[in-house]
């Protein structure tokens, strides 16, 4: 104990500062002597030691910027010599913490001091939650020696037992500031600075896992960009090697876009923008996204057709001759297109190929029931006119983008249909169809149809610019041919800049023709089957026309040619028909089964629909072409049914005026048509159309409503073979309406023979084709009454009195 005590009596000591740097207890280190102050200090260590026993002593005091810590360490001096470059130096050990007192004097030129040693002891045995800190420490301790290699040092840590000791070991840690390793000089409660160099080693090594993995990560992209440079290279020298074998010059990539540029037949604003994208190129790195959108561009650009241009076939007869050759009927807009090309070739006869900046081109809107010929008629308008052909489908289209294209800054951008289809067809006056126009819809994207404008505006589309190329694209000599179904479907600005054709149908005879000279041979192919080996009478063909299919165009009537020669090929496989085979009608049921439509004047009579009174034939338009349209009248029981109009059939809202116009005609009128019109102020009446499920409307069914009702009231039958259009007013005026060619065409598919129109209507019978018009017996009539009485049949015994045919003119045969 005596011992103990006299080791913590005061201590006077020379002082060696240590500038930012700090000596733990129990660290040896190495100093240079030729430093003053640390010479004077061990001299005068030196000298005190010969007066007492023992090494030389010295304070290890830590000096940051000029101020000594409050702290220092006794160190003794373990030997004085030469350290490894030369110098004197001298080897001293840490002994333990010295607080600093005052200073004093002693012998030789360093500062001395009085001190007082710290008490570092430890219980013994260590309490359960240091022992946990001391092994925390040596498995974080040996973690960052083994990274570093240090496997001695390891065994060296894991035999320290003291707290003290262990704690102070790491003052050798490199990584620790010299402020962290003053604070835990400072810190003279052992458990405490061990939980300090604990916690100081794990945010080391926390640091050092970021650290690691951040390097790993810029090494794998360094080893990333080195690959690909080293991959481009190899690309280049490749390249290089290629264009040595086809002899072509040396260049980089931007010079190569630069020569193609200078070399094409481009128009010079197209060349401006071209060689500023050059330019951008040539500034641009490889790795830059910026470089793959400008050559996409390019190649765009470089690809599109700016300076091609087909030569139209100016033979006039020629080209009426392939038209005619090609489709039969559709004398419209065949006779559009012979104009078209007599006005070109007169233009280009005289100088006039292009005025004002605008070429001659044409817009053409077909509009017709699907299966007419619209589509394919586009492919026989090129061939015509010697042009390449393209077609674009519009069906369905909902983005704007895909008219007038993406900006080039979207991933995945391009050019829009029409440009795309300009460079499909490499030409610059092409004849373009879009097909289905009528079928165009309109989102949150956009509205294509408004995109459309100025592509269809013959005085706008010679600077028509796509948002991806950015240049401007002359589509004046373009020949646009647009089909539709509906003509409503089309916006009124867009159907503005186009020239309507009407395509309203075939007739049978020229439904018999197109099956005979391109329908048939076709299936005959598509079947394996030769034309001498199956014949198809035109009796045969004229009733697949008239009585197994009922359209405006020709697709069922294909189908049905295709399922007579496939049953033929079919048998003959079986062994049940030898070829050839000529197909009459008499064996079209037995092939392909019953008619089905059968004209309402070949059944039996009390069969019809128009048997009873109350039922008359009415003729409407839709989608699908002409049709015929049935309306059938009825009187409720005065006792069961309240006074009122009741109207069924999915009627809209102009239908339904017009059967009240017709009542109201019927109830102020019926004592001069001589009908018990009491009937119709105490009975309901019903109006009913049948198909319920079709939507209906408009105003043409006028004069059908009024004969239905009159034949109700008069109990006269309605004819069979008479049929009827028009709107009716209050008055009993006949008024005009729309699509009589299409309902006159329906009408002769129906078999009537027998048609009522309103009187000025009488010009359009010009569009009907001869060979309708002679198989109709057209009335043209201006009065409801006229109607009355060209449509019921007489009255017979029994019935209602009829309506008065006195003093009634008879209307106009035509």
């Amino acid at each position: 104990m005596a011992a103990e005590s006299a080791a913590f009596t005061p201590l006077t000591l020379p002082v060696l500062p240590l500038d930012d740097e700090v000596v733990l207890p129990g660290m040896v280190v190495p100093l240079d002597l030729s430093d003053a102050e640390v010479r004077a200090a061990v001299e005068a260590a030196q000298a005190a030691a010969r007066s007492e026993p023992g090494k030389p002593r010295v304070l290890l005091v830590p000096r940051i910027d000029g101020t000594h810590a409050a702290t220092g360490v006794l160190g003794t001096v373990e030997q004085v010599g030469r350290l490894a470059d030369g110098d004197p130096g001298a080897l001293i050990r840490g002994r333990g913490r010295v607080r600093i007192g005052a200073g004093t004097t002693g012998p030789g030129a360093a500062l001395w001091v009085e001190g007082t040693r710290v008490d570092e002891t430890v219980p013994d045995p260590l309490p359960g939650q240091v022992a946990e800190l001391v092994t925390e420490y040596k498995a974080l301790a040996t973690a960052w020696l083994r990274k570093r290699g240090a496997w001695q040092v390891v065994d060296r840590v894991q035999a320290i037992d003291d707290v003290s000791v262990l704690a102070d070991n790491s003052g050798y840690s490199p990584f620790l500031t010299t402020e962290q390793k003053v604070e835990l000089l400072e810190t003279t409660d052992p458990v405490a600075r061990l939980k300090l160099a604990t916690q100081q080693l794990r945010d080391h090594l926390a640091e050092q896992d970021v650290a690691e993995t951040i390097a790993k990560d810029v090494q794998e992209g360094v080893d990333k960009q080195q690959r690909e440079f080293l991959l481009r290279r190899q690309l280049e020298a490749v390249r290089k090697e290629l264009r040595e074998i086809n002899g072509e010059k040396e260049g980089e990539e931007s010079d190569d876009y630069r020569a193609r540029v200078e070399a094409a037949d481009l128009p010079e604003k197209v060349r401006e923008a071209a060689l500023k994208e050059v330019d951008k190129l040539e500034r641009s790195s490889d790795q830059s996204p910026e470089g793959s959108w400008i050559r996409t561009w390019l190649d765009t650009v470089l690809e599109m057709p700016w300076s091609e241009r087909t030569e139209d076939a100016y033979d006039i007869r020629g080209a009426q001759a392939v038209l005619d050759a090609e489709h039969a009927g559709l004398e419209d807009v065949k006779e559009r297109i012979t104009e078209y090309l007599a006005v070109r070739k007169r233009r280009g006869d005289r100088g006039l190929g292009v005025v004002g900046g605008r070429r001659g081109g044409a817009v053409l809107a077909l509009v017709g029931p699907p299966g007419v010929g619209k589509t394919s008629l586009g492919e026989s308008v090129a061939h015509a006119m010697g042009r390449k052909f393209v077609r674009v489908a519009l069906g369905g289209v909902r983005d704007e983008a895909e008219i007038r294209g993406h900006r080039r800054t979207y991933v995945g951008a391009l050019p829009g249909r029409i440009v795309r289809a300009i460079k499909e067809a490499g030409s610059m006056n092409p004849v373009v169809l879009l097909d289905e126009i009528d079928k165009v819809g309109s989102d949150f994207r956009g509205d294509p149809a408004a995109a459309l404008l100025e592509v269809l505006d013959p005085a706008q589309n010679h600077t028509f610019r796509d948002h991806y190329l950015e240049v401007e694209l002359d589509l004046s000599d373009v020949v646009f041919l647009a089909t539709a179904n509906v003509l409503e479907a089309i916006p009124e600005a867009l159907l503005d800049r186009m020239e309507l054709v009407r395509l309203d149908g075939y007739t049978e005879d020229e439904k018999v023709v197109i099956a005979r000279d391109h329908l048939l041979p076709r299936q005959l192919e598509r079947a394996g089957l030769d034309a001498d080996e199956v014949t198809v009478d035109e009796g045969a063909l004229r009733k697949l026309a008239g009585e197994y299919t009922r359209e405006a165009g020709v697709r069922t009537l294909e189908r049905s040619i295709a399922r007579l020669l496939r049953k033929v090929a079919a048998q003959h496989e079986l062994g049940e028909r030898e070829l050839p085979f000529t197909v009459t009608d008499a064996d079209l049921r037995e092939l392909i089964g019953r008619p089905h439509h059968v004209p309402e004047s070949a059944q039996d009579p009390a069969e019809r629909r128009t048997a009873v009174p109350g039922v008359a034939t009415g003729l409407a338009v839709t989608g699908a072409g002409g049709d015929v349209l049935y309306v059938e009248a009825s009187l409720a029981d005065p006792e069961t049914g309240a006074a009122g109009l009741t109207l069924t059939g999915q009627l809209g809202d102009v239908m339904k005026e017009s059967a009240q116009i017709a009542l109201s005609f019927l109830r102020s009128h019926g004592a001069e048509l001589e009908l018990p019109v009491g009937d119709l102020k105490d009975r309901g009446a019903h109006i009913h159309f049948p198909a319920g499920a079709v939507p209906k409307d408009g105003p043409s069914a006028g004069v059908t409503m009024t004969t239905a009702l009159a034949s109700l009231l008069s109990g006269r039958l309605v004819r069979t073979d008479v049929a009827m259009t028009g709107e009716v007013s209050l008055t009993g005026r006949v008024l005009p309406i729309g699509g009589v060619k299409q309902k006159l065409l329906a009408a002769h598919r129906a078999g009537i023979t027998t048609v009522i129109i309103p009187k000025r209507n009488e010009p359009d019978l010009d569009d009907v084709p001869a060979e309708v018009l002679d198989k109709l017996d057209v009335h043209a009539v201006t009065d409801v009454r006229q109607v009355l009485e060209l449509a019921l049949a007489p009255a017979t015994n029994g019935a209602r009195p009829g309506v008065p045919v006195a003093a009634m003119g008879v209307p106009p045969r035509l």
